[in-house]
């Protein structure tokens, strides 16, 4: 049976900021590492992740995407678009961009689109395969 496992789980263990909630969920990532549980979360849940470490936490993207990396390469838990995922984080932190604007960008460099109608000028300029469009008129 496949559990999803939600953002405040995450963030507990990252941040340790609950002690005996990061010790429960240390065990329940053992639990899937030894295969007695199937985990599994999303891109959304990521998102949050960046979202709450920067707004709430004012952690440094280099140190949100090594603790996106971490659960990225948790043993027993599976995340839909991993790939797209790791680049994002790799753009967030280069580029200097949104997670969501990366995320975007990397979800469409998959899609093979390279063409954005957008008010972001500013962030999607900085992918050089995009071309940042305003609508017409």
């Amino acid at each position: 049976m496949k559990h999803f496992v939600d953002a405040n789980i995450f963030l507990r263990y990252l941040t340790n900021d609950i002690p005996e909630q990061a010790e429960a969920v240390a065990l329940l990532l053992q639990q899937a590492a030894d295969g007695k549980l199937k985990l599994v979360t999303n891109v959304m849940v990521m998102a949050e992740l960046v979202w709450v470490m920067e707004s709430a936490y004012k952690l440094p993207r280099q140190t949100i995407q090594e603790y996106i990396q971490i659960i990225l390469n948790t043993p027993g838990l599976r995340i839909s678009d991993e790939d797209m995922i790791t680049q994002a984080l790799s753009w967030y932190v280069e580029k200097n961009v949104d997670f969501i604007d990366a995320y975007n960008a990397a979800w469409m460099d998959e899609s093979g689109l390279s063409r954005i109608f957008t008010f972001d000028q500013k962030h999607f300029s900085r992918f050089s395969q995009l071309t940042a469009l305003l609508p017409p008129g």
